[in-house]
């Protein structure tokens, strides 16, 4: 941030002048150390500040703050201290606002604030779960070895996130070249050759006349379906951003046929991966279900984490009120039993949370070798059968016109 300044020199004359700063404390110690002795500071708001917008705008991704939290905990482990670590990132990273917000954190610290407490205030860039570990980490004085653990959660959710999407992304556009191909065929090329049909006045073949009827359809109605779709496209959608709809879409998700497997195992995997952390750090049981309920974006899994917790807070434990859930597979309510019983919980559920991720890498790649294929399959009887009508169409006439 630019400053504007009037103070004295050490030979009392009066200057003034601009400089940047990350805060006005750290602008006052900049002005102190040269030998100025301060009058009035301010800072400078200009009206259209481009580098703020540009530093709002850039989003900050997981593989930042991963790859933030492993060089900060090198830094510590090497006898750095906090706020000169956090100025050596901050000339590093090349994300304005990224940079914007370590400069905050560290102007914060500067000016008595803790980690946790300074990067709290900045939930857009770090999750809760983040700053809640790293205040346990302060408290517990593991702060190298809680950083390296977010790292690795950060960096396993962003992972299995990738997996999903790839393995949606490919069947998502063959599907619609797929439908752009037979709507061409349908509407564009059909209606040539259905008027060469006609100026020989031929009988059809019956594969021939399904395929014309469907195009006079889809010319005379396209416009109508095309709108309904519309229609209950943005129905759906509204309906979806109600609490109702919410939670019946995330609830399906997690029903959905092969996919829907994918998806509760990934969101197992990390409720298991963000239970193990926390319990490793020293938080109580219930304050990690809190965390846990809000590091799920699935609201049908929330609703089974918060009605867990509830019967923990009555003193029912946690593998029982899980095992009413079917949200919850067997294997991890057997396991959260075991750590219950054993006091290494962390562990156990760092197993289930390995195997769930593993189990899952496999669901995506027999998912993909299964849509793949089919999809391709459906495409090629689409097209084949349209190029057989006209083909067999064409043979007809050609017969009846020789006759």
């Amino acid at each position: 941030m630019d400053y504007q300044y009037i103070a004295y020199t050490e030979d009392k004359r009066l200057v003034k002048g601009k400089l940047s700063a990350a805060s006005e404390e750290a602008a006052t110690s900049v002005l102190n150390y040269g030998g100025y002795q301060v009058i009035n500071l301010k800072a400078i708001t200009p009206f259209f500040n481009a580098s703020k917008l540009r530093a709002r705008l850039s989003r900050v991704q997981p593989k930042e703050i991963t790859m933030f939290s492993r060089q900060l905990a090198l830094l510590l482990e090497s006898g750095t201290d906090i706020v000169t670590s956090l100025d050596l990132l901050q000339s590093q990273v090349a994300n304005h606002g990224f940079k914007r917000v370590i400069g905050e954190i560290a102007a914060d610290i500067r000016a008595g604030s803790s980690l946790s407490a300074a990067m709290g205030k900045h939930h857009r860039t770090f999750p809760e779960i983040y700053f809640r570990t790293i205040a346990a980490g302060e408290q517990s004085g593991n702060l190298s070895i809680v950083l390296r653990q977010m790292a690795d959660y950060l960096e396993r959710g962003s992972t299995t996130q990738k997996k999903i999407k790839a393995a949606l992304t490919y069947p998502i556009m063959l599907g619609v070249a797929g439908i752009v191909v037979v709507s061409i065929l349908v509407t564009v090329v059909m209606p040539s050759f259905i008027s060469l049909y006609d100026a020989f006045g031929a009988e059809l073949p019956i594969a021939t006349k399904i395929v014309i009827d469907l195009s006079d359809w889809l010319i005379n109605n396209g416009l109508y379906l095309l709108i309904g779709i519309g229609v209950v496209g943005v129905v759906g959608y509204i309906y979806s951003r109600t609490p109702a709809g919410k939670y019946h879409t995330d609830r399906l998700l997690l029903t959905l046929p092969v996919i829907g497997r994918v998806n509760q195992l990934s969101e197992l995997s990390r409720c298991c991966r963000t239970i193990a952390l926390l319990f490793g750090v020293g938080l109580p049981l219930p304050e990690i279900l809190t965390q846990t309920i809000r590091g799920t974006s699935n609201r049908a899994m929330a609703k089974a984490l918060s009605e867990t917790q509830q019967e923990l807070i009555r003193g029912e434990g946690l593998s029982k009120p899980m095992a009413k859930h079917s949200v919850f597979l067997p294997l991890m309510v057997q396991m959260v039993g075991v750590g219950e019983e054993t006091g290494n919980l962390d562990n156990t559920l760092a197993t289930v949370a390995q195997s769930y991720e593993l189990e899952a890498d496999d669901k995506i790649s027999a998912a993909i070798g299964l849509i793949q294929p089919a999809l391709v399959a459906a495409i090629a009887l689409v097209i084949g059968f349209l190029a057989v009508s006209l083909l067999s169409a064409m043979y007809s006439i050609y017969g009846q016109v020789s006759i």
